[in-house]
């Protein structure tokens, strides 16, 4: 049986370089009934988050006192996959709706708006990789566009191992045959790590030679989500 080369003559399976990401797509004001959300696109990976508040707490006794309560559920819809989704929560989308939230909390002015709740559902519309990425760049243009005070946008992107080399972006073949899958989600004006999770090993140097590669994909989904906030408001007469 032949082994499969996920990197050949520099390229990978899809034809991208090593530190190359996949086509992003952002934009805002997806959902009418929602006070704000957003649509965010990885390649093939579509993730819609609907941001719903600030609003009263339900049930009222987790409310609290001196902060809003952030809130997110992530789910994959049944036809996101070829094999079908089992419908309704599961270990791994409560595991991601925790790290989601978490990966927010540094910049967001929760304290501006206490005894009140910030729900935000986010929905994988479609998976190939970097699901919760996707999803974590989709809530915050969605928190952004419901005017929900923010320090900073927060900007997500996977890095990986592959025939032994850390490469940018994890998709198709290289999520599931790679050696290593690292998300993080990134602060850029503080240059902080929200959220960093990784299955697989790695040395010492390749992760630290992962961490600037996933920083600089970061930062080009931060100007998509820049970009994105723009469209929407560059009618406004200021």
């Amino acid at each position: 049986m032949t082994e499969l080369k996920l990197i050949e003559n520099g390229k990978r399976c899809d034809g991208r370089a090593l530190d190359e990401m996949r086509p992003l797509y952002a934009k805002v004001g997806i959902l009418k009934n929602a006070n704000g959300s957003a649509i965010f696109k990885i390649g093939d990976t579509v993730a819609l988050a609907g941001v719903y508040g600030p609003r009263e707490v339900h049930p009222r006794h987790k409310e609290e006192a001196e902060n809003a309560i952030l809130r997110c559920t992530y789910n994959m819809a049944p036809f996101s996959t070829t094999d079908r989704n089992r419908p309704g929560p599961s270990r791994r989308s409560k595991e991601i709706s925790l790290v989601i939230s978490r990966a927010f909390e540094p910049v967001l002015f929760l304290e501006e708006i206490p005894k009140t709740s910030i729900d935000v559902f986010i929905e994988i519309l479609q998976a190939n990789a970097s699901t919760r990425c996707a999803a974590i760049n989709a809530t915050s243009l969605a928190l952004a566009d419901a005017g929900i005070p923010m320090r900073d946008l927060i900007a997500s992107c996977s890095v990986g191992k592959i025939d032994g080399q850390i490469v940018l972006d994890i998709a198709g073949k290289e999520d599931t045959e790679g050696e290593v899958d690292l998300p993080i989600a990134y602060y850029p004006k503080r240059d902080w790590i929200t959220l960093l999770q990784m299955d697989g090993l790695i040395t010492k140097e390749e992760f630290l030679k992962a961490i600037k590669l996933a920083k600089k994909g970061c930062m080009d989904v931060y100007k998509i989500q820049q970009q994105a906030l723009r469209e929407k408001y560059k009618e406004v007469d200021l």
